[in-house]
């Protein structure tokens, strides 16, 4: 976490954006549902995304990052993270786009 969280937030990045914050989601193992609720919680992207403030996303950002890294896989995720452009990360000046 120590190593990747830097790289997370360079550039004024906030999370990826929606389409790779699903898929980032989707590398995520031992998903479960709980009632109504994921867990981890499901990325804030759809109607979520309009509605929620950027430190919210940040947030919700670290909370998979932190699941990758105590069910052993943050490594694959990094390397999904360090996969993506610039332009595919939202940043904490970009406009809301999908």
């Amino acid at each position: 976490m120590e190593q990747i969280w830097p790289e997370c937030q360079k550039n004024k990045r906030v999370c990826p954006q929606p389409q790779n914050w699903q898929k980032l989601y989707e590398l995520l193992p031992n998903k479960k549902r709980q009632g109504n609720e994921w867990e981890p919680p499901l990325p804030l992207i759809l109607a979520a995304w309009w509605e929620t403030p950027v430190i919210s996303k940040t947030m919700r950002f670290r909370e998979h990052i932190e699941w990758a890294e105590a069910h052993g896989c943050l490594e694959q995720i990094a390397e999904y993270l360090k996969s993506l452009s610039e332009d595919e990360w939202y940043h904490i000046d970009d406009k809301l786009h999908l």
